[in-house]
C-alpha cells in the first residue's frame, strides 16, 4: 500500500496508508472501528465499476498505518484526513464515513471547510453525540457501557473482539450473525492487528466526541444510512438525530440491517449509495 507521512508535531512521524483505485469523481471511504480499510472491499469493486476514483485509508492505529502511542482524538482524525485530501489533491469528492469514521466526516468538514468536497454520507455513524449525559439524554453510551469497552480490551482483548463482531452482525432481538463464521473470523483478524493503545483510546474517542456543533456547519448534500436493528449505534441515537441536524440530507433506513450493513446487506447498501452519488 503506498502512504503519506505526517508530521506529529513532536511525537515520531506517522504513516498513513491508502488504496487510490479507479478513475473519476473521488469517493473517499473512511472506516469503522475496529477495523481497517480492508472493511470496504465489498464497495470498492462496484464504487470503481460505475466509474469512481476510489480512495480508502487505515486510519492511524489501525491496518498498515503506523501505530503511535497518542493521538487517538477526532482533532487529530480531521487533521490526517485533511492531510491526505491534500496530498492527493481531491477536489469534489466525496466523503463516506461508517460507524467511527462518520465523527471524521463531520469533524473534518467543520473543521477544513466543505470546499474540496462534493456530499458527504453518515453510514451507521456515531454522530451526532453518543456519551448519555443531562444535556444528551438521547445518548447511547453510559459509564457502564464504557466500563464494559476499557475492561474487555484490558482484559482478553483477542476474545473480547471476536464477541463484539459477532454482536456487529446481529441485529437488535435477533439470535444469530447474518453473515458466515468466516467474515467474523475475518473481521476479528482485521481488528486484531490494531494497536491495543489506539483500539481503547478510540472508544473513548467514539463514545465522548460531542459533534453536534459539527453538524451543523456541514453545507453540502449529505446522505445518512442506517440500519433499524443496529444494536451497536442505534438508530435513535445516531442516525436519525444526524439526519434531523443537518438541513436537506436524506435518510435512508434499511430495514432489519445490523451494525454491519456494509457487508450483510451489500448490494442493498452499495444501490443506495450509488444513487446518491448519481443525483
Amino acid at each position: 500500500m503506498p502512504s503519506i507521512t505526517i508530521s506529529d508535531g513532536d511525537r515520531p512521524d506517522v504513516e498513513l496508508h491508502y488504496t487510490d483505485a479507479g478513475t473519476g469523481r473521488p469517493v473517499v471511504l473512511i472506516h469503522g472501528w475496529p477495523l481497517s480499510g480492508r472493511a470496504w472491499e465489498g464497495q470498492v469493486p462496484d464504487l470503481v465499476d460505475a466509474g469512481y476514483r476510489v480512495i480508502t485509508y487505515d486510519r492511524r492505529g489501525f491496518g498498515e498505518s503506523s501505530q503511535p502511542w497518542e493521538g487517538y482524538d477526532y482533532d487529530t482524525f480531521a487533521a490526517d484526513l485533511d492531510a491526505l485530501l491534500t496530498e492527493l489533491d481531491v477536489t469534489d469528492a466525496t466523503l463516506v464515513g461508517f460507524s467511527m469514521g462518520g465523527g471524521e466526516v463531520a469533524r473534518y468538514a467543520a473543521t477544513y471547510g466543505t470546499a474540496r468536497l462534493a456530499q458527504v454520507v453518515f453510514a451507521s455513524a456515531v454522530p451526532p453525540y453518543l456519551w448519555k449525559s443531562d444535556d444528551n439524554p438521547d445518548g447511547a453510551v453510559d459509564d457502564d457501557l464504557a466500563n464494559w469497552f476499557h475492561d474487555g480490551l484490558t482484559g482478553d482483548r483477542p476474545k473480547f473482539l471476536a464477541d463484539f463482531l459477532r454482536g456487529f452482525f446481529t441485529p437488535e432481538g435477533g439470535d444469530a450473525p447474518l453473515v458466515s463464521d468466516a467474515q467474523i473470523d475475518y473481521h476479528a483478524y482485521l481488528a486484531a492487528g490494531a494497536s491495543p493503545k489506539g483500539t481503547l483510546d478510540c472508544t473513548v474517542a467514539f463514545a465522548t466526541t460531542d459533534f453536534r456543533d459539527d453538524l451543523a456547519k456541514i453545507d453540502v448534500p449529505t446522505l445518512v444510512i442506517h440500519g433499524d436493528a443496529d444494536s451497536i449505534v442505534p438508530l435513535e441515537a445516531s442516525g436519525a438525530r444526524t439526519a434531523q441536524a443537518i438541513a436537506g440530507s436524506r435518510l435512508v433506513v434499511i430495514e432489519g440491517a445490523p451494525h454491519g450493513v456494509t457487508v450483510s446487506h451489500k448490494d442493498e447498501w452499495n444501490s443506495h449509495l450509488l444513487a446518491f452519488l448519481a443525483s
